[in-house]
């Protein structure tokens, strides 16, 4: 029988902790709380977690502080961001500094546990069938798990890895945005989440380079990658 998954649920507000860790628990995941960034260090610092559930707006160490601060320390545990805030810079800050996704507040609770649930399976990091897939310049070789335009190695999270390869396991084909919710999220009902919007601008400032600008935005269905 494999070991249940544990996550770490960071939260200044008590029930927006019992809620989350409740239902993880109906899911079979373990769930351990801190209420903020200095108890979720003390956590990290004594137990090792497969993921953690991470607030933007705390005392004490909020969660772009402490996230920042767990990536420069070489903590490569996942994290999905909770966010209450309208202001989406603090959203975008934590991706850039290594969050794997976000959540608004109010989120649903069943898309909650599904992001987990699908981030956890992502960051195995398990290789596909298909050894390589390449499109123009890029390509991508599933047994290093790496991604190279030309020669140059680019580094992708998880989920922008997952997301690129949707795109060219489709190059030339429109992929609609609730395709790549479903594929790549695992979002299988109606969602009016931007984050596929979100990766898509990620991977273009790590992929257009050198005149390439092969992800296409097909306005109003979804996007493409072409090879030039």
């Amino acid at each position: 029988m494999s070991e249940r998954p544990k996550v770490l649920v960071i939260d200044d507000e008590p029930g927006v902790r019992d809620l989350i860790s409740e239902a993880l628990s109906l899911s079979e995941i373990n769930a351990v709380s801190a209420a903020d960034g200095l108890e979720a260090l003390s956590f990290l610092r004594r137990e090792k977690f497969d993921l953690l559930i991470l607030d933007i707006n705390m005392p004490k160490l909020d969660g772009l502080a402490l996230l920042e601060k767990l990536r420069t320390e070489g903590m490569s545990v996942p994290v999905l961001m909770l966010s209450a805030r309208a202001d989406k810079a603090d959203i975008n800050q934590g991706l850039r500094i290594g969050a794997d996704d976000y959540l608004t507040k109010p989120f649903s609770i069943e898309e909650l546990v599904l992001r987990v649930k699908a981030i956890m399976r992502r960051s195995k990091g398990e290789v596909a069938e298909v050894k390589v897939l390449t499109c123009g310049p890029i390509s991508m070789d599933f047994s290093k798990y790496s991604v190279k335009f030309n020669d140059q190695a680019i580094d992708l999270s998880p989920t922008e890895f997952k997301l690129l390869e949707q795109l060219i396991l489709n190059r030339g084909n429109i992929v609609t945005k609730e395709t790549l919710l479903s594929e790549v999220w695992e979002i299988d009902f109606k969602s009016s989440s931007t984050v596929v919007d979100t990766y898509i601008s990620y991977l273009r400032k790590k992929l257009h380079i050198d005149g390439f600008d092969g992800i296409k935005t097909v306005r109003g269905i979804g996007f493409q990658i072409v090879a030039d």
